[in-house]
Formats: structure tokens, sequence, C-alpha cells
């Protein structure tokens, strides 16, 4: 058997609100009527006292007590009165409550049906007594003429009259209590018909149930979540999200982006309306994949945007694209050795045997020159490797990459709070920015003599040492220099050199990984680890970026910049 489904919470509400609204309404109407009844029996005592003391003040009534026979002259009188000011009954009485006068003229000369002792005392009261004509609301008054009392007058309206009145008020009433019920209906309907579009119909335990799970999925999902109202403030922001975009603030909803101190090309994609996939922007210390789709409805309701952090990724892609070059470096080494060798075949062959020991001699001597010159001044595995690969590159495309001669690394002088991923990634960007800058057309060509063999070669300088650092507690530094023989860099675009995005190559000419993003990954890797990063003039004319990396943590583990070395160094690797 099928459960039957509770209802849903705007069903609720509005059985609810719909009793509510009745039980005010039928409150409000009861209260009302008890309010009018006594209103109506206040006004009906008010008016037959008037009525009564308007009798027995009036001239007329005491003379004809006087007379004989003072119903003669007191009945018309009387009846006429009554007819005026709408009583049931005027009854002038003796002291001794005979009857002279009676809407009903056979009850003239009976005897009064009620109380009259306090007006023979002088006093005027009034009561709800049963008489000859029913129930009624009375007033009985003294008549005086001089000291004395000479007669008695009451006058009264009956209870019928008065529940009449009664009666059409709470008509009235009724009818206005119905249309109060059904406007509060209707406006009850129509606000929970807006409420049950919201909700999609679910219940109160279904929402509580998709609060908790959203809440958990939240916690647990670790891409980041990022929602923007339709003012563009944060709505919602996950775990995920302020660890990719180093949010630590908890009052952070509510917020623009703006204040979050994130760089402008990330803020400006967050508060963008339009539609974005993939992109890739850098926060202080990470690469971050960005998704935005805006809120599909017809009002502005925002956008939902997804963050990835692509930090490790962007590492990894980075040494590809050394072991791809290290690649390439060993194919074109192997296409030339190939060369050389069959040079020397040929040479023995012909006869010309010491012809071909020089030649194989100079070649060996040229290919070994390099080789033992940057593992003698860098004795890091990595490094050395690295720069090797990025001289053959460099050698095909016609650049001479050169070793400064006061490079000094030794090995295991680079801690291991440096990765050596990020060491990769560091100098392999210069290097290959230096190379492109040095090897395009209109570069400087560096003086006479400095090619051996091509002549008037582009030139890449790189200066790989290890020295005393600068900063308080500081023990060492890790300085990297990378100088070209380019065009260099104008010092208007010296503060955007470091900007994702920024490249001298037209968008046309760019690679297919070329995306202005390896100058700003450095600046990103150097902060990260304490480090700076500068640009100045180089001797051969072009551009020359210097980083400087401490070796060890300062003191309490503080970079210069106050970032927490050692968690930096973690997050890293």
């Amino acid at each position: 058997m099928r459960v039957p489904r509770p209802r849903s919470l705007a069903g609720q509400l509005f059985t609810m609100q719909v009793v509510l609204v009745a039980v005010l309404v039928a409150g409000c109407a009861v209260f009302v009527y008890v309010k009018d009844r006594h209103q109506a029996e206040a006004s009906a005592r008010h008016r037959a006292t008037a009525t009564a003391h308007a009798v027995a003040d009036s001239p007329s009534v005491r003379q004809a007590i006087r007379t004989p026979e003072p119903s003669g002259a007191l009945q018309p009188y009387a009846e006429q009165v009554r007819r005026d000011t709408g009583v049931t009954f005027i009854t002038i009485m003796s002291p001794q409550r005979t009857r002279w006068t009676h809407p009903n003229p056979d009850e003239i000369g009976g005897t009064f049906v009620g109380h009259t002792a306090p007006a023979l005392r002088g006093h005027t009261f009034s009561e709800t007594y049963t008489g000859t004509l029913g129930p009624s609301v009375r007033v009985v008054t003294p008549v005086r003429d001089g000291d004395r009392i000479v007669g008695l007058v009451s006058a009264g309206i009956a209870v019928d009259t008065i529940t009449e009145q009664v009666r059409r008020q709470v008509a009235v009433l009724l009818l206005a209590a119905g249309i109060a019920v059904a406007l509060g209906g209707t406006g009850t309907y129509v606000v929970n018909a807006r409420l049950r579009r919201h909700t999609h119909g679910m219940n109160a335990a279904e929402l509580s149930r998709m609060h908790d799970y959203h809440e958990a999925a939240l916690h647990a999902v670790r891409e980041g979540l990022l929602m923007l109202d339709g003012q563009r403030r944060i709505a919602l922001i996950n775990d995920g999200a302020r660890e990719l975009l180093g949010v630590t603030d908890p009052d952070v909803i509510g917020r623009n982006p703006a204040e979050l101190a994130l760089p402008a090309p990330l803020t400006g994609a967050l508060l963008s309306a339009e539609p974005r996939v993939d992109e890739v922007h850098l926060t202080k210390e990470r690469v971050v994949v960005v998704n935005i789709s805006p809120v599909s409805g017809g009002e502005r309701r925002g956008t939902v945007v997804t963050l990835r952090d692509h930090t490790e990724l962007q590492a990894l892609t980075g040494e590809l694209d050394s072991v791809r070059g290290f690649a390439e470096a060993l194919r074109s080494q192997a296409h030339e050795s190939a060369n050389r060798l069959h040079a020397v075949v040929s040479l023995i062959e012909l006869g010309r045997h010491e012809e071909a020991v020089t030649f194989a001699t100079e070649e060996l001597e040229l290919a070994q020159a390099l080789t033992d010159q940057v593992t003698a001044a860098v004795a890091e595995p990595v490094l050395a490797a690295l720069l090797l690969g990025k001289a053959a590159q460099a050698n095909e495309r016609g650049v001479e990459l050169v070793l400064s001669p006061d490079s000094d690394v030794d090995d295991g002088s680079v801690p291991p709070e440096l990765p050596a991923r990020d060491l990769v990634t560091l100098l392999g960007n210069l290097i290959d920015n230096a190379v492109e800058a040095a090897a395009q057309p209109g570069a400087a060509a560096v003086p006479d003599g400095a090619a051996r063999t091509r002549g008037r070669a582009p030139r890449v300088t790189v200066t790989v040492r290890t020295g005393a650092g600068d900063g308080p507690g500081a023990a060492g530094q890790l300085v990297i220099g990378v100088a070209d023989s380019g065009r260099g860099i104008s010092p208007e675009a010296a503060e955007d050199v470091f900007r994702r995005g920024w490249s001298t190559k037209r968008p046309g000419d760019r690679g297919p990984h070329g995306s202005g993003l390896g100058l700003a990954l450095v600046q990103q890797i150097t902060h990260r680890h304490g480090g700076t990063v500068s640009l100045g003039e180089a001797a051969d004319g072009g551009a020359e970026f210097t980083v400087r990396l401490p070796l060890r943590p300062y003191g309490g583990g503080a970079a210069p910049d106050g970032t927490d070395r050692a968690g930096a160094a973690g997050g890293a690797r």
C-alpha cells in the first residue's frame, strides 16, 4: 500500500492561514455583536429615560393629574409622545400604581406591573422587566407638584425591538465578515501559490532534508562553488572556494567579490554576467580554472561560479613541456650526431684519417664544453638538466644560451621546502620568454666575438647561484637571473608584465599553449616561497629578470611577505 505523501508546506500554510483568518473574523464578529447589543440596550435606556423625564416635567401632565379623570387628557398625550419618540409604551400612573395611560386601552385602570419603590422615594431608575407587553427595558420617574409626588411615569422599549435592531446590525456584520474571509482567503491563496512555486510543492520535512543534503554536499565537494545574486553579492560559498580563493573572512556572505582583494582579472571574471568556460586565472598561490553560468530565469538572478584547482596540473604541464623539450633536444642532437658521424665516415673512406680524427675531436669538445660548464657550476641535477635541455632548444632557434661565470649551486643546497617542480616552472618560463625575445626579428645582436661558430648570434645569459640573504634571520638565498639580447621591455609595460595574459607577441603568433601565463606563474611561485622578482635592463640591451628565493624559513616559519613558508611549501607539494 502506498503511503500518502504529506501535504506540501504551501498547503499547510494555506490551511493554517485560512483557519486563522476565519477565527479572527469570527472573534471580531462576536465582539462586535456583544458590543452592539450592549450599545443598543444603553441607547434604549437613554431614550426611555429622556422620554420619561420629558413627560414627567410637562405642566400639562401635572394639570391633568389634578382633574377627577386624568386618563381622558393623559391617554391621547401619552400615545402622541410614544409615537413621536419610538418607545414601546408610556404609562402614567398614580402613586398607588393605578394606570392612567397604556398602549392597550383595556389595561387602563389596572395595576402597573413592575417596581416603583425607588421612584416613590424621588429617584429615577431603570430595569429590564416582563410586563403586559413582554420583556422591556423600562425607566420609572416621579411626577412632582412642588414637593409632593403626585404620579409616576414609566417609559420603556421592548426587548424584541432591541433584538430586531441588533439583528439588522448583525446581518451587516456577517456580510462584512464574509467579505473579509473571502478576501483573506483569496490573498492567502495567491501568496501560497507563489510559495508553492518557489518551494516546488515540497513539505517542511522535505525542505529540511534538502537543506541538510545541501550543506553536506557543499562541504564534501572539493571543487569550489560560488553563487552570486542579482546584485553581484556573494550568496553562497563552499569550503573549496574559500580555499582556492584564499578567503579567510567568515562573514563573506553578502559582500561583493571586489572586496576580497583578488587579482583584477579574476575579479572581473567573477563579476561578469556572460558565460565563461574553462578560463585560467591566478590567485596569490594557486592557478584556478573558472567556469561561470548565469542562473536561468526572466529576471536577473545572478550567476553560478565553479572553481577547479589547476596548480598541480599547470606544474605537471610545465614539466611535460620540459620533457618534450628534452626529447626534441635529444632528437636534434641525434640528428646532428648522425650528420657528424657520416662526415667522419666519409673522411675515413677518402683516406683522410687525420682530418677525420681532428673533426671528430673538435665536435666532441664543442658538445662537451657546455655540459662541463653547466655541471661544474650547477651541481643541482634538476637545474643542470633543465639548462642543458633549454640550451639545445635555444640552439635550434639560433639563440646562444650562456651560463654566467658567477653561477654556482652546490648539490643539496636547495632545501626540500623549494620543490624541484617549482624551480622547473620558474626557470623554464624565464628562459622560454628570453629565447622568444632574443629570436624575434629586430632583436639586438650581441657584440663581435661573443659567438664561437655563428658570428653575431642572439644571446640569453642565465645566472644561477646561492648567496647570503638580505632579510633578518635569512641564512641564504637562491638567485636566478635570465637576461636576453632582445628589444627589451618599455618602462610603461614594466608593471604589466606579470599580469596574466600579457605578452609581446601578437595573438596569432602565439603557440597552442601561449596564453601569457608564464611570467604570472613566475611571480606567483616567487611570492608563494617568500621571494622577490624584479625586472631590469640587460647588458645586451634586452630585458633581465632576477628572482631571489630564501633557502630556509625565516624566524618562526614566516616569509618576508608574511605568509607561512611551511604551509605554502606544503600546499605546493
